[in-house]
């Protein structure tokens, strides 16, 4: 039997998430690539630069943000065991549980729907543009509700199960690795001109690092979720991303409701596919079923990575 790290750190995730006072005193992890992308973008993709110039510094940037994470997360490992010995594996434990997020999701998208359930959607609003890039001064109940249903979806990809997936893969250096990927992808890989070329590496290595992932969580959701096959087939491609509308679609088949559609950014109306077309519009109940499923699925993957650590 392996060491049962990626099980230990999914516990310590769901058990106490990332708190609020240690968050106030030292931050996140990942906030530390935020500072290095904000410095690397602020200094490397001025707009005097040329297309190509752009785009060439935005290469270097996250090879350089992967290379020194990987390095430096090897090297800690690797001292952590050298200093702990067979007790090693549980500081590598600790060092992966931040880079999960079962319990922060959970607590994020909770919110929304005992806002809308007490009839408080300015607070809904609220709560849900805590989570989501798009417009939500506007939303109705059931669009703030869809809103909320397709975060929890796409977020249990991005920040359960594909660092989670890259932890069971290559160990810490690999889950970090992921991570500074991930918040470079959500920093700058954006479709704006402004960050087009600049983001154009991060966003695509973003794609790849969550190809997998994706389609594992969509699996996840359908058998969690007891449904969703069809509308997973169906309509995963119909998404914008290569790998968000995986979960989302198994999200959607599962409740039957329609997810993504119409969506307004900056004040700018976007028409894009329904995902689960032909079903009906979200509820705040559906907010809550969808939070259920999210728990089940985040327990197969308990399960996983347990059932990874008696085999290896």
């Amino acid at each position: 039997m392996a060491d049962p790290v990626a099980l230990v750190a999914l516990v310590l995730d769901a058990a106490i998430g990332w708190p609020d006072r240690l968050y106030a005193r030292i931050g996140h992890p990942v906030g530390a690539f935020a500072r290095v992308l904000t410095f690397a973008e602020r200094h490397g993709n001025r707009p005097e630069r040329s297309e190509g110039v752009r785009r060439a510094l935005g290469i270097v940037t996250i090879v350089t943000l992967i290379a020194l994470t990987g390095a430096a997360a090897w090297w800690i490992d690797r001292e952590s065991h050298l200093l702990l010995g067979r007790w090693g594996w549980i500081a590598s434990a600790v060092l992966a549980w931040p880079a999960l997020a079962q319990r922060s999701l959970h607590q994020h998208v909770r919110p929304v729907a005992e806002a809308l359930m007490r009839g408080d959607l300015p607070g809904a609003r609220a709560a849900v543009a805590r989570v989501v890039g798009r417009d939500t001064d506007r939303l109705d109940q059931a669009g703030v509700s869809r809103a909320a249903i397709e975060t929890l979806a796409e977020s249990f990809c991005d920040g359960i199960v594909a660092p989670l997936f890259w932890l069971l893969l290559f160990g810490l250096p690999g889950v970090w690795v992921y991570k500074a990927i991930n918040t470079a992808d959500s920093l700058i890989g954006h479709k704006e001109p402004r960050w087009r070329a600049f983001g154009w590496a991060a966003a695509r290595i973003d794609d790849g690092a969550n190809w997998l992932p994706a389609r594992i969580a969509g699996v996840l959701l359908c058998i969690a979720g007891a449904g969703g096959w069809r509308v997973m087939k169906r309509d995963a491609r119909a998404h914008a991303s290569p790998n968000a509308g995986w979960p989302e679609a198994a999200m959607a088949g599962a409740l039957g409701v329609a997810l993504a559609g119409p969506v307004a950014y900056d004040g700018v109306t976007q028409i894009k596919p329904w995902i689960g077309r032909g079903g009906r519009a979200a509820t705040p109940g559906d907010i809550v079923t969808a939070l259920q499923i999210y728990a089940r699925a985040c327990l197969l993957l308990w399960v996983i990575a347990g059932g990874v650590a008696w085999l290896a």
